[in-house]
């Protein structure tokens, strides 16, 4: 059973979030979640999400992922994840504010998310960072060159919709087919371009 980790930061663009966890909890892989402060907030506002750091409890999560996600505290660098002997398979920033671009590029490690994801690097595990900020400063497009030539891959939550989605739950469905690509699984999905 492959692990996935899936980190939530503080940019727009929770929907991608819970599409994923959704689309992933279907397939047989060990979720884990980490919501920093500023994802909870943002995922509070538009997707109605109620975070506990206390109890580590996650209320409004897709139904398909309830029971099936190892939540982890964003402080907690004692965590499984933040070791290179314990590295998931692969990890997900989803949506990755330029704040946590900014703090995984400098190698800071100061949270889980960013230690995290310096581990997935240095041990060579697919990264994949979900950007949503526009437009992008010059110190944001060179921490992002920085993150791609250590070996992340940058996806900016740029949706298809050449298959015309009905709502904005297809238009997400269809980009998270493409960030499982990017981890190694293919989940079929008629938002693929067919010619």
């Amino acid at each position: 059973m492959k692990e996935l980790l899936i980190a939530v930061t503080g940019a727009s663009g929770t929907i991608y979030a819970e599409r994923l966890l959704r689309a992933a909890a279907a397939q047989d892989f060990r979720l884990a979640l980490v919501i920093t402060p500023e994802g909870a907030r943002v995922a509070a506002q538009e997707r109605g999400w109620a975070v506990d750091f206390d109890s580590l409890q996650v209320n409004g999560l897709p139904r398909e992922a309830e029971g099936k996600v190892m939540h982890f505290h964003p402080e907690d660098l004692s965590a499984r994840y933040a070791s290179g002997s314990s590295v998931p398979d692969a990890m997900v920033v989803i949506p990755c504010s330029m704040g946590a671009a900014g703090r995984i590029a400098a190698g800071l490690g100061n949270d889980l998310v960013s230690r995290a994801a310096e581990v997935c690097l240095k041990e060579r595990r697919p990264l994949v960072l979900v950007t949503r900020e526009s437009p992008l400063s010059i110190i944001d497009l060179r921490n992002l060159t920085t993150l791609a030539e250590a070996g992340a891959v940058i996806m900016p939550a740029a949706p298809p919709f050449y298959e015309k989605p009905k709502s904005l739950e297809d238009l997400a469905d269809y980009f998270v087919a493409r960030i499982l690509d990017q981890v190694g699984i293919h989940i079929e999905h008629p938002g693929r371009w067919g010619g």
